[in-house]
C-alpha cells in the first residue's frame, strides 16, 4: 500500500537535500577562480522526484551573481540566505511530515475503550 502524502513529503525531503548539498558546495567554493554557483530549480526537481523517486535533479548554474575578478560567480551572503530558507523549509517538511504520520498511526490503533 502506497500512502500519496508519504511519497510526496519524501520527494520533497530528497529535493531539498540535494539543494542543501549545492549551497553547500557553493559555499566551499567560493574563493575557487573560475566557479560558477548551481542550483536546482525545485519544481523541476520534485517533478522528476514523483515521476522517478531514484532520479537525481539536474543542477543549473546560477545567471544572477556578478562575477569577482577571479571569475567566480558565489556571494556567501546571497549562500547564506538559500541555505537559511531551505532548511527552515526542510524542517518545516519534517516536522510536518513526522506529525502526519504520527496522526495515521494514532489513526490506525484500535481504540481500547470499545468506543
Amino acid at each position: 500500500m502506497q500512502i500519496g502524502f508519504l511519497n510526496f513529503y519524501s520527494g520533497v525531503l530528497n529535493v531539498r537535500q540535494d539543494r542543501a548539498d549545492l549551497i553547500a558546495n557553493n559555499i566551499a567554493n567560493a574563493d575557487t577562480p573560475n566557479y560558477k554557483a548551481v542550483d536546482v530549480n525545485f519544481d523541476d526537481a520534485l517533478a522528476g522526484q514523483m515521476s522517478d523517486p531514484s532520479s537525481t535533479p539536474t543542477a543549473e548554474y546560477r545567471t544572477d551573481e556578478t562575477v569577482g575578478l577571479n571569475g567566480n560567480d558565489v556571494s556567501l551572503d546571497n549562500e547564506r540566505v538559500e541555505d537559511a530558507q531551505n532548511g527552515g523549509l526542510m524542517e518545516g517538511t519534517a516536522t510536518f511530515l513526522r506529525q502526519s504520520t504520527a496522526d495515521l498511526i494514532t489513526a490506525l490503533r484500535p481504540n481500547p475503550s470499545g468506543n
